[in-house]
């Protein structure tokens, strides 16, 4: 099941169309994207029992982030082994972690203001929780998990790297978290520990890696974040991004007002995001 946020109701995605929530359940199910979060197993169950008549095209200028309130935003650094490679960096014995705040958050066809002259990508699949979660193991991880989307990390380098590390600040500009296009429950994926993301910036294919790369998988990280802090329904996890960010290019690229990037993962869809200039 593909859940997206049309104009701010809860909707479902069948092809190039979309349904309103609510009234194919005939009230069943509210509006709210966020509420929704923490039902995803009721709505699946009630799938057959759903009236799609009413559905319109798909107008993707519509469709805001399918989370757009989380509670808790998790970011992952350093977790692929491409990425830790290029970089020069040791692979981490454990998760990385760091918050991008939730005002960061924004719309799948968004665009990025380029707030600094060192604005990097970093494409990355993005986990929201579906159900309250605490010292979850790994080998149950997958069934707290609502369904993934795809994001970009979008980073302010010299903010990131400045006093000793500041990264919650150098990734938390306004519009530096696009997610979307919708939530892609797992029934949907062959296999959701084997997807290939890929990133373009403008028409050069930046990254392109598959999650098998990951140095901690998913259900890994679950079990780490929830050893320490109750996960809750709508939360997002940015779980890293694969090798190829413009940091680490020889020399480095950087975003500049007028380009473009295309973010895409297997199995889900894609995101694009002008980045413009700051107002």
């Amino acid at each position: 099941m593909r859940i997206a946020n049309v104009d701010g109701r809860a909707s479902l995605v069948l092809g190039d169309r979309v349904v309103d929530l609510e009234a194919a359940s005939a009230g069943a199910f509210g509006a709210d994207p966020q509420a929704l979060l923490g039902r995803v197993d009721e709505l699946l169950a009630a799938a057959g029992d759903l009236d799609c008549s009413s559905s319109q095209p798909l107008d993707r200028t519509r469709l805001r982030s399918p989370v757009p309130e989380p509670r808790q935003v998790f970011a992952i650094g350093l977790n692929f082994h491409g990425h830790a490679e290029e970089a020069g960096l040791p692979v981490p014995t454990v998760p990385a972690v760091f918050t991008k705040f939730p005002s960061s958050l924004s719309d799948p066809f968004a665009p990025v203001p380029c707030q600094g002259a060192t604005v990097d990508w970093e494409v990355e699949l993005v986990v929201v929780v579906g159900a309250s979660a605490r010292s979850i193991s790994a080998k149950d991880a997958w069934g707290v998990v609502a369904g993934v989307a795809v994001g970009q990390d979008v980073s302010e380098r010299t903010v990131q790297f400045s006093a000793g590390g500041q990264f919650s600040l150098g990734k938390s500009y306004e519009g530096f978290g696009p997610v979307g296009p919708w939530l892609v429950t797992l029934d949907e994926l062959e296999d959701p520990d084997d997807l290939r993301l890929r990133c373009w910036l403008n028409d050069d294919l930046v990254q392109d890696e598959r999650t098998t790369d990951m140095v901690f998988s998913v259900p890994q990280l679950i079990e780490a974040l929830s050893a320490v802090t109750t996960l809750w329904p709508g939360d997002l996890i940015f779980t890293g991004t694969p090798a190829g960010v413009g940091i680490t290019a020889s020399p480095p690229r950087f975003l500049a007002p007028g380009d473009v990037l295309r973010s895409e993962i297997e199995g889900i869809g894609e995101i694009v995001n002008e980045v413009v200039s700051p107002s």
